[in-house]
C-alpha cells in the first residue's frame, strides 16, 4: 500500500512511536516560529531549560501582534526578543516586516518539513506542502532544544477538489463551506489533506487561506501536495531551490474523503459569533454595515489585497462605513505601492494600516457600539474585536470590497466589473528587516534584555493524592481562549505579566472571576463542550494556573489546549457521562479523590460533589509521558526530576 502526503512527512519525521491512529508520536521539527504575544513567554521557558543555542534547522521570531505601543510594555518585550533571538541563534523579523505566517510562507517555508508555532495558525505552511502545527509556547521551547514535538497519531481525511472557482469566489468561501458542513469541532483529531484536479487552479496563497483557516475546523494540521504551483511560488520567490515535489502515491489510502466541487461554492460569511454559522451571503440579506478590515494571517497576500484594489479602482467607499486594509508582509505592501494597487486603496479612502495582526486581535479598530463589522479574517468569536456587542461577520476580501462601497452586504457576484490584474512575473526579495543571529562565538557577549514588565512565568505542583477544590466556574461549551485570556489592545501588552494578566482572566463569562479564585485560592473549572478552542496562547493555561485552578472537567477538549494544560500540570478531566456536567454549581465543595494513584494507573478519576454527595467519574487520558508531566506539576518540572 502507498502513503498519502501526511504519511510520507509524519515517516521521515518519526522520532518514537508508530504511526497507529490514536498513538502518541513524537516527531523531530525542522522549523519553529513565534509571534510577540506568546514569544516572550516561549523565551523564558527555553531559558529555563538551559540550552544555548537553538537545534532546529531554523527558528524565527516575528513581531506582528503587539505593535500598537502605548506605554513601554510591547517595546520591552520586543528588546527582549530580539536580544534572545540574537543569543540563541534564531531569526529575528522586526516590526513593519509582517505577519508572521505571510512572512514565513514567503521567505522561510519549504516543503516537506516540519514545523510548530506558538500560534494556532501556524498549519498556514501547509499550503507549499509543510507539515506545520500551532502548539504551546512550552512545545515550541521544547522543539528549539532538540526536543520531538508530541501528537495524538490522527485520522487523514482526503478533501477531493473538483470544478474550478468561479469569478467573486475565493479560497476563503471554500473553507468557509467546510466549517457550515462540519462546524468548529468536525475537524477534531483529524488532518485533512487536499487532492484531486481542482488542487491545480489553485495559487499558494489560495490554499494558504484555507489551511490557516482549518484551524477553526479543530483539526491537527492540513495541507497541500508540493507540486509545480509550489515551484512557481518559490521561484517567484528566488527560492527555487527549496522546491520538493510531494505527491500522494497513487493506491494511497485514507482513514475518510470529504468532496467539494469548487464550481458549485458561492461566496459565503460566517455569522456571529462563530466560524461555522455560515450562511450564502445572498440569504443573508443586504444588512447594512459600518466597517470593513481587509487582512489577516487568513487574507493578507498580494492576490487577496489585488481583487480588493481592482474592485475599489475608481470608487469611493460608502460614507456611512470605515475600511481598513493590513498588508500581510512588506512585500506585499511594496509590491501594491510599485504597481498602482496601493494608490487605488488609498483613493477610495480606505485606511491602510502596518503590516501586522492588528483589528484580528483587536489590536485598534474596534467597531462601533452595536456596529456590524466585516473582517476577512478566521474568527469572530463574541468580543475578540474589542467591542462586546458588535456583530462580526467573517468574508472574502471580494465581498468586503464590494460591501464596502455599497453600505450593505453584498453578493459580489452582483457586479460585472473587470477586476483582472497582471500576476507577478518576478518579485526582488527583500529582507533588510530580517536580523540574522549572531555567531556561536559573539553569541556569548549578547546581553538579554529584560524590562520590568517581564515577570517569571508560573510553575504547577507535585500532584497530591487528593485535591479539594471549590467549582469555581461553570462554563459553557465552545469556550474560546478568548473567554478564558482575552486578546485587546489593553491586555495584550502584559502577555509577559502573569500577575497583572490574572486581572482579566474569564472576565469575559464571569466579571467576578478573579476575585473569587483569591478568596479560594483552590479551584476546578466546569466546561461543556470542546473547552478550550481557538488560539495556541498557553496564557489561558498559565494565567489559571497561577490564580489557583487544579484541574478543568469538561464534556471534551480542543488539542493544542488539552495540551497546555497538561504541559503546566492542570488536570484536564472528561466526564464519563457528559450528563454529569449537570451535577454542578458554582461554589461547590469537591473532592478529587485517589488522584495521583488514579493518574499513575491509568483508573478513571473521581470527582466527590460534597453538597450533594454525589460522586462523578471522569477520565484523564494521559500517555506515559504526560503521566510524568502531570504528576511533577508540568513538563519543566519533569525535566528538573529526571536530572
Amino acid at each position: 500500500m502507498g502513503l498519502n502526503v501526511t504519511q510520507k512527512l509524519i515517516f521521515a519525521h518519526l522520532m518514537s512511536g508508530e504511526m497507529i491512529k490514536g498513538k502518541e508520536i513524537g516527531l523531530k521539527i525542522d522549523q519553529t516560529l513565534t509571534q510577540d504575544a506568546t514569544g516572550t513567554m516561549a523565551y523564558l521557558q527555553f531559558e529555563a531549560m538551559g540550552v544555548k543555542r537553538v537545534k532546529t534547522e531554523k527558528s524565527v521570531a516575528y513581531i506582528d501582534h503587539n505593535t500598537l505601543q502605548t506605554g513601554f510594555e510591547n517595546a520591552d518585550d520586543h528588546k527582549y526578543i530580539q536580544s534572545c533571538a540574537k543569543k540563541y541563534g534564531l531569526y529575528f523579523s522586526r516590526p513593519g516586516n509582517g505577519i508572521c505566517h505571510q512572512v514565513h510562507l514567503e521567505r522561510f517555508g519549504i516543503p516537506g518539513k516540519t514545523l510548530i508555532g506558538s500560534d494556532s495558525h501556524t498549519p498556514t505552511g501547509g499550503g507549499i506542502g509543510m507539515l506545520a502545527f500551532g502548539a504551546g509556547g512550552l512545545d515550541v521551547a521544547l522543539a528549539m532544544s532538540g526536543q520531538p514535538y508530541y501528537i495524538t497519531m490522527p485520522e487523514i481525511i482526503r478533501v477531493n477538489l473538483t470544478g474550478k472557482l468561479h469569478k467573486f469566489v475565493s479560497a476563503k468561501d471554500v473553507i468557509l463551506e467546510l466549517l457550515r458542513r462540519l462546524t468548529v469541532k468536525g475537524g477534531v483529531g483529524k488532518i485533512f489533506e487536499y487532492a484531486g484536479d481542482g488542487v491545480k487552479t489553485l495559487t499558494v496563497p489560495e490554499r494558504a487561506t484555507i489551511t490557516n483557516m482549518g484551524t477553526e475546523l479543530g483539526l491537527t494540521t492540513s495541507l497541500f501536495p508540493s507540486d509545480e504551483v509550489t515551484e512557481k511560488f518559490l521561484s517567484l520567490q528566488k527560492r527555487g531551490k527549496d522546491y520538493v515535489k510531494i505527491e500522494a502515491d497513487p493506491d494511497a489510502e485514507y482513514d475518510g474523503e470529504i468532496t467539494i466541487n469548487l464550481s458549485e461554492i458561492v461566496p459565503l460569511a460566517a455569522c456571529p459569533h462563530s466560524p461555522d454559522r455560515v450562511l450564502p451571503v445572498s440569504e443573508i440579506g443586504k444588512i447594512k454595515i459600518d466597517q470593513c478590515c481587509i487582512g489577516s494571517c487568513t487574507n493578507s497576500s498580494y492576490e487577496d489585497l489585488m481583487k480588493a484594489a481592482m474592485i475599489l479602482k475608481g470608487k469611493t467607499v460608502n460614507d456611512k462605513v470605515s475600511l481598513t486594509v493590513s498588508p500581510g508582509s512588506k512585500q506585499v505592501f511594496d509590491l501594491l505601492a510599485q504597481n498602482g494597487g496601493l494608490s487605488n486603496l488609498i483613493s477610495a479612502g480606505a485606511r491602510i494600516l502596518e503590516c501586522a495582526c492588528g483589528p484580528c486581535i483587536s489590536m485598534g479598530q474596534s467597531p462601533s457600539s452595536g456596529g456590524v463589522s466585516l473582517r476577512t479574517f478566521n474568527r469572530n468569536f463574541e468580543g475578540r474585536s474589542g467591542t462586546k456587542d458588535a456583530r462580526v461577520y467573517l468574508v472574502s476580501p471580494e465581498t468586503a470590497a464590494v460591501s464596502a462601497i455599497n453600505g450593505y452586504l453584498t453578493d459580489p457576484r452582483e457586479i460585472d466589473w473587470d477586476i483582472s490584474f497582471e500576476q507577478l512575473n518576478e518579485i526582488n526579495p527583500n529582507d533588510n528587516m530580517i536580523i540574522p543571529p549572531a555567531s556561536a562565538d559573539e553569541a556569548e557577549k549578547v546581553e538579554i534584555i529584560r524590562g520590568p514588565n517581564i515577570k517569571p512565568f508560573p510553575k504547577g505542583h507535585k500532584l497530591e493524592n487528593e485535591i479539594k477544590p471549590r467549582v469555581a466556574l461553570v462554563a459553557g461549551d465552545n469556550i474560546t481562549t478568548d473567554h478564558i485570556m482575552p486578546a485587546g489592545a489593553k491586555i495584550l501588552p502584559y502577555r509577559s505579566n502573569i500577575p497583572y494578566l490574572s486581572r482579566f482572566c474569564f472576565t469575559v463569562c464571569d466579571p467576578d472571576f478573579p476575585e473569587r479564585m483569591k478568596e479560594i485560592q483552590s479551584g476546578i473549572i466546569v466546561a461543556g463542550i470542546n473547552y478550550g478552542q481557538g488560539s495556541s496562547r498557553e496564557h489561558a493555561a498559565l494565567v489559571p494556573l497561577y490564580l489557583g485552578v487544579r484541574c478543568v472537567a469538561a464534556k471534551s477538549f480542543a488539542r493544542i489546549h488539552k495540551a497546555n494544560l497538561i504541559n503546566n500540570g492542570i488536570l484536564p478531566l472528561t466526564f464519563v457521562n457528559p450528563d454529569d456536567y449537570n451535577e454542578f454549581s458554582l461554589g461547590d465543595p469537591v473532592v478529587v479523590e485517589n488522584v495521583r494513584e488514579s493518574v499513575e494507573k491509568g483508573k478513571n478519576i473521581i470527582i466527590k460533589n460534597e453538597r450533594t454527595g454525589k460522586r462523578i467519574e471522569t477520565q484523564c487520558v494521559l500517555t506515559e509521558r504526560e503521566v510524568k508531566s502531570i504528576l511533577s506539576g508540568g513538563l519543566i518540572n519533569s525535566a528538573g526530576d529526571e536530572q
